[in-house]
């Protein structure tokens, strides 16, 4: 699959984020806890130069809870602070300003030493369509302020969000980069609704994801659907469609259904935790 996806606003975002910089202190990372991997968009540590920078491995709900804990022990030896967030039920949300405080303590206290006083921290907050800002943004400041969907591209502008009288935050539209040079980046964004459905073929898609699944979990897919792992993964498709009553006349598979069924249910959890990524392929990668 030769997957790109990158609209024009994209590129005014980058603009916006680089003219926002004088005004930010420290800048919020939210990666998908699922594929940090592939949800780090390469050009946002050159955007953000020196600015401070926490990572927020996001949507941690949904991945497996051993392989969080490695992400967070792979940044800790890289000396980045990264906390594992599930905004539904708030795990680790009421860690995010105390860490932040810490990373830029010493700015804080060059602050108060030339007698500035009670202005709030400005964090920026960046990453990639559909990882999830604007859901967490509302769930850290307690308010729905963010518009959200689970689609990329419903934040089309930047804005501000008062936190409370210590924090404000700027949320910005999702940015993704020009060009996909790598396949599995380029499915397993597919695979997190980070690029708009419309330009993928969601059959071919979703025959690449159980190919790749029936490797690393395939448990999950045997235990939801009631399904047998075999070599060929359309056949395994099919076995979907038909566990699933995806069919049309003549007793034929609708495999665009099966497809959409097996896509959602991974991206809303019901196929179980499942991380896409582990810290062990990030070796070798610039």
């Amino acid at each position: 699959m030769n997957i790109q996806w990158y609209p024009g606003h994209m590129v005014k975002t980058k603009r916006q984020i680089s003219e926002s910089l004088k005004l930010i202190d420290v800048v919020i990372e939210l990666l998908d806890a699922r594929a940090p991997i592939s949800s780090k968009n390469p050009d946002i540590d050159e955007i953000i130069s020196n600015k401070p920078k926490i990572v927020i491995l996001n949507k941690a709900d949904l991945a497996d809870e051993k392989i969080n804990k490695e992400w967070i022990n792979f940044y800790k030896s890289i000396n980045i602070v990264a906390l594992d967030v599930d905004c539904i039920t708030g795990k680790n949300i009421n860690k995010i300003f105390p860490s932040i405080k810490n990373i830029i303590k010493n700015k804080l206290q060059k602050d108060i030493n030339k007698g500035i006083i009670g202005r709030p921290v400005r964090a920026l907050v960046v990453g990639i369509p559909n990882v999830g800002k604007s859901t967490f943004i509302n769930k850290i400041a307690n308010k729905s302020t963010a518009q959200t969907g689970d689609r990329p591209g419903v934040t089309k502008s930047k804005q501000w969000i008062k936190v409370n009288n210590e924090f404000e935050l700027m949320d910005t539209p999702g940015i993704l980069w020009p060009k996909f040079d790598d396949e599995m980046v380029a499915l397993h964004l597919a695979y997190i609704k980070a690029i708009k459905e419309e330009i993928l073929d969601i059959v071919e898609l979703s025959i690449k994801f159980i190919d790749e699944i029936k490797k690393s979990n395939p448990n999950n897919l045997k235990d939801r659907f009631k399904i047998e792992i075999k070599d060929d993964p359309t056949e395994m498709l099919k076995d979907i469609g038909r566990k699933r009553g995806c069919i049309v006349a003549g007793s034929e598979i609708d495999m665009y259904r099966a497809a959409n069924v097996l896509m959602e249910e991974f991206r809303i959890g019901k196929l179980g935790r499942i991380s896409l990524e582990t810290p062990n392929m990030i070796i070798g990668v610039e």
